[in-house]
Parts: structure tokens; sequence; C-alpha cells
């Protein structure tokens, strides 16, 4: 009894300073109240809301092996015999990032293990973030006030495309050489200064000696510390702003309705961490990816037959494949259309195109004030068919990426997949934006039957006709509900010519009809007057008052 107090007072004693010292350091830095105001931050409870998380999740276990990975790669480019395990490539002179990649492979115990989770944490880490992308855009979570957080993330997406480039050609084998190659042609086409951007990257003609020592710190060094204070800083943004949500009972532009962060939704998003972290392993230890032993080391004068790079770049090698060879002279100058439109236009294009559409759609839709509920895809008809029309797009070109291939399957001529995926790139997107338009409006008008006549119990009714009549049930209230909340812009209407006329007069003519464009297709929902006034109140965001009842 006598030795338990006496253990006890050191206890007590550690106990009170530890709290005396948690007072005097919070009076120095309010660290308490920012730790509070953290754990009781609420997150919407839906799985769309997990893909960020995902992405958060792949991208720490690829920091986690890429350190181990950083312990036993050389990136040099110096040359000499192959002395290792792996026998068919005993004797061939090869460089040092090639000899070293093979020896984590074959020599490190768990080397190849953790180059292929590696591998396919990339793979997931921007499967992800496009993945998050696309749910972002289809339900407008990225309008006001989350312009900023849409544009990090579209720079968080082009800079996991040039580390996975980077990572993807760092081995120096003949897949990721040839790749190589194909980016020094892109590179090369750049007008005037595109002799002088290949020197400075490659370091001379190519191959070059110093293009994998140049790549090695941009990939370890420069691009993921760019990422990792990039996604600290989107992390923020989300605590910071309002998390957006799906409308339902009790949820409004106003407030947030879901698990706090602690302990429920941290308890929940480090089960998806582990969840993520063990499908990653399992995806190394068990599903092959990239084994360069097979493709042997690079050689400028070699391409192996049927290479195909990642996913994610699939997109520029098919657009390189479709673009006929044409070229020009201009004042002494060589332009080579085919890697300039498709290696440079085209992804500044695509790229400008998400950069911008945030502040596009307000301006086409003269919207100002925040919006915190997410749109469900089919009541915005025109951003929906556009989203499908890029991912057919960028489907053509994936497939056109492997028009050799497909042609040796199916025993076709290679010139006529060519010819067929050329017109697949016009047609396609075009064919999938009008189809996914005429879908979105007919799903609103089964949400319109839905709200009118209920849903269908399995009954039949046979009428004093002698006809037949199914049976129909009102929607429960927060399945009428979340039909019913939805925010339909309209057209803008046309404005009186500018004093003069000229550019402003252009402008808002173009403005005017692309709004129409985009809104001129509704479907009007059932509701009251009472109705569409708490709709609109649901719908308003913090820094405004709720608007007039929309006239739809």
């Amino acid at each position: 009894m006598l030795g338990s107090r006496r253990r006890a007072r050191p206890l007590d004693r550690a106990r009170r300073a530890a709290v005396r010292g948690a007072h005097r350091a919070d009076a120095r830095l309010p660290l308490g109240e920012l730790a509070r105001g953290v754990l009781r931050k609420v997150f919407p409870d839906h799985w769309s809301f997990l893909l960020g998380e995902l992405a958060l999740y792949s991208f720490l276990v690829l920091l986690l092996t890429g350190v181990y990975l950083t312990f036993f790669f050389d990136p040099s480019t110096a040359e000499s015999a192959y002395r290792g395990t792996y026998a068919p490539l005993r004797g061939v002179r090869m460089s040092q990032a090639y000899l070293s990649t093979l020896r984590i492979s074959f020599d490190v115990r768990g080397g190849l293990l953790i180059r292929q989770t590696h591998h396919w944490a990339a793979i997931l880490f921007l499967s992800a973030i496009g993945a998050h992308m696309l749910r972002v855009f289809l339900t407008g979570a990225f309008r006001r006030p989350r312009e900023a957080n849409w544009t990090i993330g579209v720079t968080l997406f082009l800079l996991a495309l040039l580390e996975g480039f980077c990572g993807y050609s760092l081995p120096d084998d003949l897949l990721s050489g040839t790749g190589l190659r194909i980016a020094q042609g892109i590179v090369l086409s750049v007008p005037v200064v595109g002799t002088y951007l290949d020197m400075f990257v490659f370091g001379g003609e190519f191959p070059g000696h110093d293009i994998v020592s140049r790549l090695y710190p941009v990939h370890i060094l420069l691009v993921p510390g760019l990422l990792l204070g990039l996604i600290t800083l989107h992390v923020l943004l989300v605590f910071t702003l309002k998390h957006t949500q799906w409308p339902g009972p009790g949820r409004t532009g106003r407030n947030v309705i879901g698990l706090p962060f602690f302990p429920q939704y941290l308890a929940k998003s480090g089960g998806l961490f582990f969840m993520v972290f063990g499908l990653l392993a399992a995806l190394g230890a068990l599903a092959q990816v990239n084994p360069i032993w097979a493709y042997g080391p690079y050689r400028p004068d070699v391409v192996s037959t049927g290479s195909q790079p990642d996913w994610y770049v699939g997109f520029l090698e098919g657009a390189l494949r479709l673009m006929p060879g044409v070229e020009t002279r201009l004042w002494g100058h060589t332009v080579a259309w085919n890697p300039l439109l498709t290696g440079v236009v085209l992804p500044g294009l695509l790229f400008a195109a998400l950069y911008s559409y945030p502040f596009f759609e307000r301006w086409v839709t003269g919207a100002t004030g925040e919006r915190h509920l997410c749109d469900r895809p089919r009541n915005r008809p025109a951003r929906t068919g556009l989203g499908v029309a890029a991912l057919s797009c960028y489907a053509v070109l994936l497939l056109a990426g492997g028009q050799d291939v497909i042609a040796f399957v199916f025993d076709v001529p290679v010139s006529g997949v060519t010819w067929v995926l050329r017109v697949g790139f016009f047609a396609v997107p075009a064919g999938a934006f009008w189809l996914t338009r005429r879908l979105a409006l007919a799903l609103q008008a089964h949400d319109r039957d839905l709200l009118t006549e209920g849903e269908e119990t399995g009954l039949v009714r046979q009428g004093l006709e002698g006809g037949f009549h199914p049976d129909h049930a009102p929607l429960p209230v927060p399945a009428r509900l979340a039909l019913l909340v939805r925010e339909v812009p309209v057209p803008l209407e046309p404005v009186d010519p500018a004093p003069g006329g000229g550019p402003r007069r252009l402008a808002d003519r173009t403005r005017t009809a692309l709004s129409a464009w985009y809104y001129r297709d509704r479907i009007r929902f059932p509701a009251t007057a009472e109705q569409r006034r708490k709709i609109a109140a649901t719908l308003a965001g913090p820094d405004r008052e709720p608007p007039p009842p929309p006239g739809d």
C-alpha cells in the first residue's frame, strides 16, 4: 500500500507538470484553440469524398517506398558489364542506372517488392487524382470559394504527370529510353528555341550523358517537394473552406452534416490508409509491372516492338501516331507539326481549359455567390456532356497509342486502324456529348415522374375498364428533398448594345450565346411557391441572402 502511494507521487507530479507545460505553451502559441477547431471539423460521410484521400495515401506510400529505393539506385550513365544474378543479361554492357535497377530487382532483399509497390502506387496516385478531379468537375465543387483549390488540384495533376514520367525514365531500359527519345523530339519541335532546350535538358546530342542524373534530383527532390507543399496547402484549404456536401435532410449551403474529424472520421480514414497500403503491397507482390529485364538496356539504334507507356501519358503517344507527318519551312526554320501540335499544343490546351473552366462557367452563368451543395451530374447536362466528351477523346487517343498492337491482334492494316481512329478523334467526343446530354435530360424527366407519380411498388392494379396499371407510392421525404434541391441556371438575357459597339458588344453577344447553349434545355419540376422559397434558402451560401425562388 505504501509502495503504491510512493509510485503514484512521481506520476502525479509528472501529470501536473505536463498540464502546466501545456497551459504555458498554449498561452504563448494558441495551439489548443487550433487543435479543438481541427478535432471538431465535420466531414460529409459519402464514398465519393474518399477519392482525394486515396490520392493522399498512395502518395504517402510513394514517399516511403521511394526513400528505400534511393539507398540502392545509382543514376549514372557510365557503362560496365553486368555480372549479377539474372543470367540472360550477364556480360551485356549497360549503364549503372540500369544495372542498379537490376540489382534492386534480383539481389536486394525485398527490392523487387518495394520497386513494384512503388510503381503501382504511382499508377494509383494518378488514377485517384484523375477520379477526384472528375468528381469535383461533375458536381461543381470547383465553384466559389474553391477556385484556388481547383487550380492547386490541376497543378498537382500536372506535377504528378511529370513525376511519373521522370520515375519511369530513370531505369534507362529500352522502353523508357524510347519514351525519352520521343520527349526529345517534342522538345526539338519547339520553334526557334527547341535546339537550345534540347541541349539544356540532355546535356548534348541524344541520348547524352546527363539526362538520367538530371532527372534523378527532379524525381526525388524538386517535384516531390512541390507536391508535398501543394498537397499540404490543398488539405489546409479543405479544412478552412466549408466542405461541399450532397443535398439531403438538414443540409444547406450554410452548414455541414457528417462525422467529426476525431475520433469517427480519423478512424475511418486511418482504416482506408491501411487498406490502400495493403492493396498496393499485394499488387507489388503478386502483379508484375515494368519488367525492365525483359526489355534490356537502352540502345539508341533499337526500338522495342509494341512499346507502350503508362496510361497517364498514353494519350500523347496516341496523338503522335494519329497526326500526319507534316513539316513547314519558315524563314530558315523547319516546323514539324506532328510533335509540336500533339506534344506541346495539345497538352497546353488541355491544361489551359482545366485551369480556366471555373471562371469560364461563372462568366457564362453570371453567378457570383458561394456554392456549397454538390450538383447531381444529370442536372448540369452541358457540363456533364463536356466531361464525358473529354474522357471519350482520351479513350480514343489511348487506343491510338496501341494501334500497331490492335492491327496485329485483329490482323488488319495499320493504316486502316489509324484512319478509323482519326475519324473517331472528332466523331466520338461529339457523339458522346450529344448522347450524354440527352441521357441527362432523360434522367431529369425520370426524376420529375418520380416526384409527380411516386415510385413503383411492384404491384399491378386492374381498372374498371379492364386495363392493368402499376401501383405507385409517394417518395420518402429525404428522397424527394434530394431531387427537389437543385440549382437551375437560366440563360442570360440579351444585353443592350454597348455605346459604339466594338469588342464589348462582341463579348456580350458571345456570352449570351454560350449561356443559351449551356442552359437552354431544362426539365421543370413540380414545386409550389413555398417549396421554391425553401429550395432557394437551402441553396444560399453564407455569403448571400436567400435568392428569390427560381421560375422554372
